[in-house]
């Protein structure tokens, strides 16, 4: 299905590139992952080490600091971690099991990465990771960057609970559902905000509430997302009953077998950006600084997750 999505799937028209410091955070965020005890075995480790997320987060974010850097790689290792424990290991297999870790976790966001709170140990290994994650993101000095990922972290894990509730059911949502939902079980949102904040400059107050940019956010989440589904279909397709796919939607909505639906969702990524390419030349015309970094981390993740998907091992 990898040589489907290279054929596929239009090329993100914007520039590729990475950190030069990549290779370096890798193995910090390695030895962050074990000394949290996020993983317990040594196929963890190896399942975790070799989805690379400091290449992801390196080709998301080439013009951070080292210490952004760290702090993004280490957010998509969390991600990681929790992903595969609801997807693979059965934590999310239905929400009544999945309830008391989420539970915990949101405890933990309830602190906003207060530095003189006790560690909250109840909530285990993750959670001591998530706070880890968040004292970090207060330290940067934008408390309003620091409530938003707060937030979105927040909506991340109760979309965890949808995605438990359709495996107990064996339930394939509707594609229009799916697109919503999936804004959010992706993680996606989080890695933005946190990209933002390693970087200097950014849009005024007035500028991020525009709809015009609010819109070109959500479509980049959109690609970032439906670039992911393409290139992991052909290891999900092989997990019952996982339905938490674009190509599956889109079978199960309008009956298309399997080489049409995936043409379907193909045609969905090329459209959208296709039009995100507008929007983003539209709103690059005449946009200062801060506007202009926010585009920047757009399409550098939108080009990022193109190029490291191609190669990935996560979805091999």
């Amino acid at each position: 299905m990898r040589d489907f999505a290279l054929s596929a799937l239009h090329e993100p028209p914007f520039p590729s590139r990475c950190h030069p410091a990549t290779d370096e955070v890798a193995a910090q965020s390695v030895a962050w992952v074990r000394g949290f005890g996020l993983i317990k075995d040594r196929a963890g480790l190896l399942r975790l080490t070799g989805a690379h997320a400091s290449e992801l987060a390196g080709r998301a974010c080439p013009d951070a600091s080292p210490t952004g850097l760290r702090l993004l790689t280490d957010l998509i290792n969390w991600l990681f971690v929790v992903d595969d424990a609801c997807d693979d290991d059965g934590l999310g297999a239905a929400p009544t099991v999945l309830a008391p870790t989420l539970a915990a976790l949101l405890a933990v966001l309830d602190r906003h990465g207060d530095p003189d709170a006790p560690a909250p140990t109840d909530a285990g290994p993750m959670g001591l990771a998530l706070h880890d994650l968040c004292r970090r993101a207060r330290g940067r000095g934008r408390p309003a960057h620091l409530m938003r990922l707060v937030s979105q972290l927040r909506e991340y894990l109760l979309a965890l609970l949808w995605e438990a509730a359709n495996r107990e059911r064996r339930r394939v949502p509707g594609v229009a559902e799916y697109v919503q939902m999936r804004r959010h079980t992706g993680g996606v949102r989080p890695s933005f905000t946190v990209t933002d904040l390693a970087r200097p400059s950014l849009p005024r107050p007035d500028q991020r509430a525009n709809p015009a940019l609010t819109a070109l956010d959500a479509l980049a989440t959109d690609l970032v997302c439906w670039c992911n589904d393409m290139f992991s279909y052909g290891k999900e397709r092989g997990v019952a009953p996982e339905a938490h796919n674009l190509v599956t939607t889109i079978a199960g909505e309008t009956g298309k077998d399997e080489s049409a639906a995936l043409n379907a969702a193909a045609n969905c990524f090329n459209t959208a950006l296709a039009s995100y390419a507008e929007r983003d030349a539209a709103l690059s015309a005449g946009a200062d600084e801060g506007m202009r970094a926010f585009l920047d981390t757009r399409r550098d993740w939108v080009r990022a997750t193109y190029d490291w998907s191609r190669a990935a091992s996560r979805y091999a």
